[in-house]
């Protein structure tokens, strides 16, 4: 079998091992593939493996050898799942394997805006602390968690232990959820996503992106919300209008965003949300801690050996 890794550097950047992917076949790993050589790099492989290389019908009908795709991710928007189908390609996934690292980004965010930690360190290396005259001093809001009410929108893996650690502060859980109300843990409560807007403190974003989340949070969505509330983006960055998003934190409504993820990736230079104060972004990394990357890369090849053993194991494809 011939295996190729056609964007591999996000991954794997040489901390992890891909030896146990070369123990199923010939592998050829490439750190990045642009658009144009995806099928010249493809087109003897049994097997592929991506993150965020774009598989549609085009670039399938130009590979009649393969047969396997393997998402490096949970999300598997970027293959064309009915072309796969077409084409008799299995497609394969990776869940949960960055439950624990996305929860904890989720809070990351959250506790940046509530303390500002990154505001005063910053301050105190140019000495403002050493110049104040009383022991403390702070100039920004500073908000306890306790008795807030956050907004999950999707109960999935990590919405759920998001749920969890939120119960942990103190905070009241309201949920955007398709799952029975009888069925959720003690203390979460399921409301719609009017419900959700209107009571919430803290929203912050855990549901796939699909053409009904597409802009979820809109402008008319973001007049609903509480003034003076927090929005958190940890799920796709298109679940949120960046321009209606930036257009709330200069107008003071939305009192601050935190996202680990953008609509496109890498950002354009001239995106709103990157010249606001109060906008905290980071380059998409809630998946990558060393932990999680490793439990992508375990997941990835026993999908593999499952495939090459005429076994079924996280199938998204027919």
């Amino acid at each position: 079998m011939k295996i190729v890794e056609l964007d591999g550097y996000a991954a794997n950047p040489g901390d992890l091992s891909w030896e146990p992917l070369k123990s199923l076949g010939e592998l050829i790993v490439y750190d990045r593939t642009p658009a144009d050589q995806v099928v010249e790099r493809a087109k003897d492989a049994d097997a592929i493996l991506i993150n965020k290389i774009q598989i549609t019908e085009e670039v399938l009908a130009q590979l009649p050898r393969l047969k396997y795709i393997g998402v490096l991710a949970t999300g598997y928007n970027v293959v064309d799942i009915d072309a796969a189908n077409r084409h008799g390609v299995v497609v394969t996934n990776i869940p949960s394997y960055s439950t624990d690292s996305v929860a904890q980004m989720t809070f990351s965010l959250l506790l940046t805006m509530a303390f500002r930690p990154e505001h005063y360190a910053r301050q105190n290396r140019e000495g403002r602390w050493s110049r104040n005259p009383d022991f403390c001093y702070w100039d920004t809001p500073l908000i306890e968690l306790s008795g807030k009410t956050i907004g999950i929108v999707g109960l999935g893996n990590i919405g759920m232990k998001v749920a969890t650690i939120a119960r942990q502060f103190g905070m009241d859980v309201f949920a955007l959820t398709s799952k029975n109300s009888a069925d959720l843990p003690e203390g979460i409560q399921k409301t719609t996503i009017d419900g959700l807007l209107a009571v919430s403190d803290v929203i912050t974003l855990h549901c796939p992106l699909t053409e009904q989340t597409h802009h979820l949070i809109d402008a008319e969505a973001l007049a609903k919300m509480k003034e003076g509330s927090l929005l958190i983006n940890t799920g796709r960055g298109p679940l949120v209008d960046e321009e209606a998003v930036a257009q709330a934190l200069a107008s003071g409504h939305l009192a601050g965003y935190g996202a680990d993820v953008m609509e496109n990736e890498p950002p354009r230079a001239d995106n709103p949300l990157l010249r606001e104060p109060h906008a905290y972004i980071t380059p998409h990394i809630a998946w990558a801690t060393k932990e999680a990357r490793q439990r992508l890369m375990d997941i990835a090849v026993d999908n593999l050996r499952a495939f090459v053993e005429g076994r079924r194991l996280n199938v998204v494809s027919a």
